[in-house]
């Protein structure tokens, strides 16, 4: 790796990393759209207003707490779309580094306000990911300057953490990373199969996909820092790696992104520009500072993937820069899955007929294929899916959106792929928990269904409109 400012050869793995990154802040920003006024919107499942009354902004940054209002998380979200285009397009880094660092500055700026009042429903880990992925494209420059090293090095040093501290907390988490058994139980249990799930499930690479995953996660991303070709072929196993498991589940962009981030460890021939200019004085002195302000945060960081107690994707500061990684140190081996439901019949008996909400992408119906959602991010179906691993009383968001089904609201309704009471809303609903499992070969060619169910318990009871202890959360 040259000592120089300039990285030469980089400027299209530049070009290439900030239209891809660009992409997902565009789906991001989308989602935001679609989701976040139902969820946390004024009248969502927990509004931003009473957050911001509760919370310092000190603690959780956001522009929404100016004007926590809806018509402000529309015009932030599709501002957002609006930017991401532009990059996207490359009208972004068509001029002056100060105007592509502009737009990149409120992006992220934009995003992170979102996350910082989005609580349980954009607390996972991959938006910290993102967030820090875009502060530092903020500084990556024009396409008219010469990429600088200390740019692309921090971008590795986020994809290390990422993939690194995943291989640490499953060697240190659940025994069946070490025993190379936990791909029997992930295909079926994971938050939201895919496509291809059922058939890996039933596949016979579990104990090479372990093996693959560890090299992936512990050896490869080292490589990251090495001259090349070596960080090119590190990249491309982690790229190759990422494929693979977005090929298997929907865990929204968590894998893209990381795919992206790799990028600027590859050095992808291409022509450039005949003259490029060299960062200017200022641009130097702010990206000087930035490596030494990422160089004192990490040790924390660091610490953690020391540690034998090491944490998963903790952030330790509002701003979500250089944070620590990682997924899946656990892997459950049953499925269970609620099952929400109403009817419009006056009185409850033991004969009463219940109709199930379809969810967008999570299991209902035993017959329907598992959907591709991935990379987008359907948050309500993974807060349901963790859920069902406690009791609603431990989630008083599942709370208001039964109270919500009962109202009929149009927002809530939005977040389902159907709505089994067109005409009018249920009367009553109720939640039962069920413990799914994939049908087997032999099953599926008989029947035809994806999934074999069991009933498991009661998870929420009969509720309507005039449920006293329901009437404080609408």
């Amino acid at each position: 790796m040259s000592l120089s400012w300039t990285a030469d050869g980089y400027w299209l793995t530049r070009l290439v990393f900030q239209r891809a990154l660009a992409a997902l802040y565009l789906i991001a920003f989308v989602n935001a759209v679609n989701q976040f006024k139902p969820l946390v919107g004024e009248r969502g499942l927990l509004p931003v207003p009473a957050w911001v009354e509760n919370v310092p902004f000190r603690e959780t940054p956001s522009l929404f707490y100016f004007a926590p209002k809806d018509w402000a998380f529309t015009a932030a979200a599709w501002t957002g779309v609006a930017l991401s285009v532009l990059v996207v397009a490359g009208v972004a880094d068509r001029y002056s580094w100060a105007l592509s660092a502009a737009i990149w500055a409120v992006m992220w700026a934009l995003y992170l306000s979102f996350v910082n009042v989005g609580q349980t429903f954009y607390g996972f880990g991959w938006e910290s990911i993102l967030l820090e992925a875009g502060f530092y494209a903020i500084f990556l420059g024009s396409a008219r300057t010469a990429p600088t090293w200390i740019t692309l090095v921090l971008l590795r040093w986020l994809c290390f953490r990422v993939m690194f501290g995943a291989g640490l907390i499953k060697l240190r988490g659940d025994p069946c990373w070490r025993d190379m058994t936990c791909l029997d139980y992930h295909y079926e249990t994971q938050p939201m199969p895919n496509p291809l799930s059922w058939y890996l499930h039933w596949g016979p690479l579990h104990q090479a996909g372990v093996w693959f995953n560890h090299f992936a996660e512990l050896v490869a991303p080292f490589g990251y820092f090495l001259p090349q070709p070596v960080a090119s072929i590190a990249a491309i196993a982690t790229i190759a790696f990422q494929a693979t498991i977005f090929a298997s589940g929907n865990l929204s962009w968590l894998n893209v992104l990381t795919m992206v981030l790799a990028i600027p460890a590859l050095r992808i021939p291409g022509a450039a520009p005949a003259v490029l200019e060299p960062p200017s004085i200022p641009h130097k002195t702010i990206v000087s500072a930035l490596a030494v302000m990422v160089a004192w945060m990490s040790v924390r960081p660091t610490l953690n993937m020391l540690s034998p107690r090491q944490v998963m994707n903790t952030t330790y500061n509002p701003l979500h820069l250089v944070g620590t990684y990682g997924a899946f140190g656990s892997i459950t081996r049953e499925r269970y899955e609620i099952v929400v439901e109403g009817t419009d019949e006056a009185v409850i008996t033991e004969s009463t007929k219940w109709r199930a909400y379809e969810f967008r992408g999570k299991p209902t119906d035993t017959g329907r294929m598992p959907p591709q959602i991935a990379p987008y991010h359907l948050r309500l179906d993974w807060l349901m899916w963790f859920a069902a691993m406690g009791d609603y009383s431990d989630n008083l968001w599942f709370v208001k959106f039964m109270g919500k089904l009962l109202q009929g609201d149009p927002g809530t309704l939005s977040l389902l792929r159907s709505n089994p009471f067109p005409e009018r809303p249920p009367r009553y609903v109720r939640a039962q928990l069920w413990r799914y499992r994939f049908t087997t070969p032999d099953e599926r060619r008989r029947t035809g269904q994806w999934w074999n169910r069991e009933f498991a318990r009661p998870y929420f009871p009969v509720v309507s409109l005039e449920t006293e202890g329901l009437k404080r959360f609408l």
